[in-house]
């Protein structure tokens, strides 16, 4: 419901999603959900390491999504972020280790107060290398918390970028972010699962 509120007052935007955009060379990509795709790409662009990150969907068996069909719950997407990131500065294994903390991993019915499963979070590996990382850095989560871990881990499929006006939503709305993130317990709840 907060969301709702959140995206209503969201300047009206065109329903075309954003264009696809090379990527530069000499970088890779890593494909991350962790609920709200503005709080995950906010979180994931104060990585060191990453070049850029844009909001969109993935997982799903609709074509060219739009926001209203993935928040509504019927097409099977996640709210997702691409991650574009310098591979010499910033491993896949170190990226996992960022992305962790920013979900709650004992959540299997959605993230803070995001519920469904467009909500859920996952790690979305391209190949076989970055699934056996993957595993292994879910394996050490559940080590250190000492509990089972829902996070999911799905063979990457194909990303589709969110409309204009979800990307970069943190810096050009400051006051409307950060009262969502607030309102939705994102950061109490992270804070209960990882300390400061």
């Amino acid at each position: 419901m907060i969301r709702l509120l959140a995206v209503a007052l969201a300047v009206a935007a065109p329903s075309a999603s954003a264009p696809v955009t090379a990527q530069p060379a000499n970088t890779a990509t890593a494909i991350l959900a962790s609920g709200c795709f503005w709080c995950t790409e906010h979180d994931l662009e104060l990585v060191p390491g990453v070049i850029a990150v844009d909001s969109g969907y993935t997982g799903g068996r609709v074509r060219n999504p739009a926001y209203e069909e993935v928040s509504a719950g019927g097409t099977g997407h996640y709210e997702a972020v691409r991650v574009t990131y310098d591979p010499a500065r910033l491993s896949y294994a170190r990226l996992l280790d960022a992305f962790w903390k920013t979900v709650d991993p004992f959540d299997a019915t959605g993230q803070f107060c995001d519920k469904g499963p467009q909500y859920r979070a996952a790690i979305f590996p391209a190949t076989s290398v970055e699934t056996a990382i993957a595993e292994s850095s879910k394996k050490a989560v559940a080590a250190k918390l000492k509990a089972t871990i829902v996070t999911a881990i799905v063979p990457a499929s194909r990303f589709w970028p969110a409309e204009d006006y979800h990307q970069d939503y943190a810096k050009k709305n400051p006051v409307r972010y950060k009262y969502y993130r607030f309102s939705c317990g994102r950061d109490a709840r992270l804070k209960d699962v990882w300390g400061k």
